[in-house]
């Protein structure tokens, strides 16, 4: 079921799957290129839009479009910068990540990705569940569990192919607008009051809430994942040229999908605006209520196409928040696992929570849960939005398409705006809590957990251009070519081999006798790690040690029948520590150890051997990738 991916590329199974290099007329050139932003579109209009865009509509009226539009502009802002980075260097945000940043902070960050999925699964379950029980009288909590089978519709999909995908998704999001559209235009709204919620104004706290959870579901982390991702299924001629002509097209990609999004979210609050707001229905927050008020238009059509636009909006978010699911784990870990197990597992983690709300607080919480869910999101924003930015102004990696001064100020100006918000809401939402709880470890927990999160995005920040520093440096360090005079190539005459009785055994063995040939010494080395050899050490004489020495002993037969000297070697309980010992104690002066490609959470389980091995050592140390 699990394996390590074997091809370090984003989505895998379809990367560079759809064909650009062919001479094409310039409107189907287009239409090739067309089709990742829309997958990303549908994350800006899903249930947790709605619920936001509701809430804000029907108690401030007009006066949020303004954060819709600017939500937007920075949405395509930071949206065309995930594109620029998979179309150039090839890499997915989670990938780019971990090629800058060790380990201990990868896991965060990979943490607080799937938090973010999470966030925005549990909003999409709600949504649909919520949609299927306007629409047919289903109870809430067996909606929320039907969701489940939209796991089978996905790998349905994958398996006609990413163009039939992205018509698929398109023909949902055509379904959202149009049903929308109606609505528009049944609810006759004045013309001067849209225009005047373009001012920006914000009325108090509860305002502010209301508008970081707009941005939150407008602006969302794992879309950025996802477009640097899904830019990857064109199959782009290599050379400059083309490169920026990808780039462009993509612009206009991204430009038109999210500006219908964009369009979609202002009707919903344009409606909620004049449907309820303006007939003195200030507190329709909830999906519910705004179902059960819209047969004031004066038709039964406007709640029907309400919750057809739900459950299509539900339905094509959960596909992309599975791809970004996807891109997140196999980019961070390095770890591809089944996509139905992928599914099933994101699903759980939002169906759980959901069915909890509705069992121990009722449905009238589902809706201030959806409201949450897009906090969340925003929370996580500056962790993705960072990064991001680092990676595109690279000079040494982005080469001359690394972005423009003055689009890098603006970036730098969006990702200090979003994190001032979220910092400050995060101040004024805790603050109260931590004045009214009396338990101290509930208070600690948060102290730790703001401080951690502080600290990690301060990391992230500096770390790039520390790095960046020093490899500025680096040449003024190094000595010049011209005083290396010995380039003699060394010997070596006793090589210690580090095995683990895998498959890869032979290839070790085979590189080990590349370097010493038939005039070295090899010492084999394996360490057993039963419980026995745990607590015993070398006293240990369990049925693991014993084979593990008749292991031993066959590999030196078989060098010994090819002329190579050999002798062998068993350590105990500490892997790294024994193999760095025992080399040390036979006077190894070369040592051959395979590496698995542990990236990740999976070095923060089985440690960092090779790591960990070469700083215990002073002699040559030859990797080699299994």
């Amino acid at each position: 079921m699990m394996n390590l991916s074997q091809k370090d590329v984003s989505l895998g199974e379809v990367h560079g799957s759809i064909d650009t290099t062919r001479k094409r007329s310039w409107w189907r050139q287009l239409f090739v290129f067309f089709g990742p932003a829309y997958l990303v579109s549908v994350g800006y209009m899903d249930p947790g839009n709605w619920a936001t865009d509701l809430a804000g509509g029907s108690r401030f009226g007009y006066s949020l479009l303004w954060v819709l539009l600017m939500s937007n502009a920075i949405a395509i802002l930071l949206q065309n910068l995930s594109a620029r980075l998979g179309i150039v260097r090839g890499r997915d945000l989670a990938q780019a990540n971990r090629e800058v940043y060790p380990a201990y902070i990868n896991i965060p960050l990979y943490v607080l990705a799937e938090i973010a999925i999470a966030a925005c699964d549990l909003a999409e379950v709600l949504g649909m569940a919520i949609g299927l029980e306007l629409l047919t009288g289903l109870p809430l909590i067996y909606g929320v569990c039907f969701t489940v089978l939209d796991t089978f519709l996905l790998l349905f999909l994958q398996r006609l192919g990413m163009r039939r995908m992205e018509a698929f998704i398109i023909g949902l999001i055509a379904v959202v607008g149009g049903s929308f559209l109606v609505e528009i235009l049944l609810a006759k709204p004045n013309i001067h009051d849209i225009a005047s919620g373009f001012l920006p104004v914000l009325h108090g706290k509860e305002a502010l809430y209301i508008a970081i959870g707009i941005i939150g579901a407008t602006v969302m982390p794992h879309n950025l994942y996802l477009h640097s991702a899904l830019v990857q299924t064109r199959k782009i001629k290599p050379g400059a040229a083309n490169i920026r002509k990808a780039l462009k097209i993509n612009f206009l990609d991204s430009a038109v999908a999210l500006n219908l999004a964009f369009l979609v979210n202002a009707a919903i609050l344009i409606l909620a605006a004049t449907a309820f707001y303006k007939t003195g229905n200030t507190n329709v927050a909830s999906i519910k209520d705004a179902y059960r008020l819209l047969p004031m238009l004066g038709t039964q059509l406007a709640p029907k196409l309400f919750a057809i636009a739900l459950i299509a909006s539900g339905q094509s978010s959960t596909l992309t928040g599975t791809l970004a699911g996807q891109i997140v784990m196999e980019g961070y870990l390095q770890l591809r696992i089944n996509p139905m197990v992928r599914r099933l597992l994101t699903r759980l983690l939002a169906i759980i929570p959901a069915i909890a709300v509705i069992i121990l607080f009722g449905e009238a919480q589902v809706d201030n849960l959806l409201v949450l869910s897009q906090v969340v999101l925003s929370v996580q924003l500056g962790f993705a939005v960072i990064p991001l930015i680092h990676f595109v102004s690279d000079r040494s990696t982005m080469g001359e398409f690394r972005i423009a001064p003055l689009i890098k100020v603006l970036a730098w100006l969006c990702a200090i705006v979003l994190v001032w918000l979220n910092a400050k809401l995060v101040v004024e939402e805790v603050a109260p809590f931590m004045a009214a709880t009396g338990h101290l470890i509930g208070k600690v927990l948060i102290a730790v957990a703001s401080l951690g999160g502080v600290t990690l995005l301060g990391y992230i920040t500096l770390h790039p251009w520390i790095e960046r520093n020093r490899r500025r440096l680096t040449p003024e360090l190094h000595p010049q070519p011209d005083d290396y005079t010995d380039w003699t190539p060394p010997t070596f005459r006793h090589i210690a081999i580090a095995l683990d009785f895998s498959e890869h055994d032979e290839k070790l063995l085979a590189y080990a006798a590349g370097q010493g040939g038939k005039t070295a010494r090899y010492l084999l080395i394996h360490i057993v790690e039963s419980v026995s050899a745990r607590m015993l050490g070398k006293e240990s004489d369990d049925y693991e040690t014993r084979k593990d020495q008749e292991r031993l002993d066959h590999y030196r037969s078989l060098l010994q029948n090819r002329g190579l000297q050999s002798t062998t070697a068993l350590g105990f309980r500490h892997r790294s520590r024994e193999i760095a010992r025992l080399a040390k104690e036979h006077d190894a002066d070369m040592l051959v150890i395979g590496s698995h490609g542990h990236a990740g959470l999976k070095d923060f389980i089985f440690g960092e051997t090779v790591n960990a091995v070469r700083h215990e050592l002073k002699i040559p140390v030859l990797v080699v990738n299994l």
